[in-house]
C-alpha cells in the first residue's frame, strides 16, 4: 500500500467527539518520546504531519488524519511519563482507554516500544491490557538504527521471551527506524492488508 494523500481532520479529548466511525481506523500509541510522530511522518512521507518534539508528552489529544480519502490514521497521546501533573495524566489515560474500548471501527492499534531498551513494565502492562480487552494490536520497535545488529537481535529476543510469559501467540512485530526508513514497506503492507480488506 502507498500513502498518496494524508491530511489532518480534527483533535479531540473524548472518543464521542471523534469523526463518524464510517471508515477503517488504525491508531498509534506508545510511551512519551518513543518516536511516534516521527514514525507517522515517515509512513506518510510528510515531515510536518504529526508534531514532533523533544519534550515528552507533546501529543495531548486524539488526532485524526484522513489517508487516501479512505481510512483514518490516529495519533494517540503517549502513556506513562509526561511533564504533566498526576491528575492530568490520569485524564489522558482515561480518555485513551475509553477510545480504545469504544471505537467500533478501530482495526488495529500499533504499540510503539523503544528497541534500545529491555521491556519496560508500563509497556508490558499496556500490551497485556490490550490483550485482555481484545483490542487488535501489533508491536512496533522504534529507533532500530541506534543499535548494532547484534544488540538489536538480543533486545528483540528478550522482548519476545518476555511476552511469551503472557501470550501463547505473539502479536505481529515490526522493526523500524524513522531516520533510516527501516520497516516502512512492511508496516504499510500490513496496514494495507487491514484497511483494504
Amino acid at each position: 500500500m502507498e500513502i498518496k494523500e494524508a491530511s489532518f481532520v480534527k483533535s479531540v479529548t473524548n472518543h464521542k467527539q471523534c469523526p463518524a466511525p464510517d471508515k477503517r481506523e488504525i491508531a498509534f500509541i506508545g510511551r512519551s518520546n518513543v518516536g511516534k510522530s516521527s514514525l507517522i511522518n515517515m509512513l506518510c512521507d510528510n515531515r510536518k504531519l504529526a508534531k514532533t518534539s523533544s519534550t515528552p508528552g507533546k501529543t495531548q489529544t486524539i488526532n485524526h488524519f484522513i489517508i487516501n480519502k479512505s481510512w483514518y490514521l490516529v495519533d494517540l497521546p503517549g502513556y506513562g511519563y509526561a511533564k504533566v501533573n498526576k491528575g492530568t495524566r490520569q485524564k489522558f489515560e482515561d480518555f485513551i482507554s475509553a477510545y480504545l474500548i469504544n471505537r467500533e471501527n478501530l482495526d488495529c492499534v500499533f504499540v510503539l516500544v523503544d528497541s534500545r531498551h529491555e521491556p519496560h513494565k508500563i509497556d508490558l502492562e499496556f500490551i497485556r491490557w490490550c490483550g485482555e480487552k481484545g483490542i487488535p494490536m501489533a508491536i512496533v520497535m522504534t529507533k532500530a538504527d541506534k543499535l548494532k545488529p547484534t544488540e538489536l537481535e538480543k533486545n528483540i529476543a528478550v522482548y519476545q521471551e518476555t511476552l511469551f510469559q503472557d501470550w501463547a501467540e505473539l502479536p505481529p512485530m515490526f522493526i523500524t527506524s524513522a531516520e533510516k526508513r527501516t520497516g516502512k514497506l512492511e508496516l504499510l503492507e500490513y496496514i494495507g492488508s487491514i484497511v483494504e480488506e
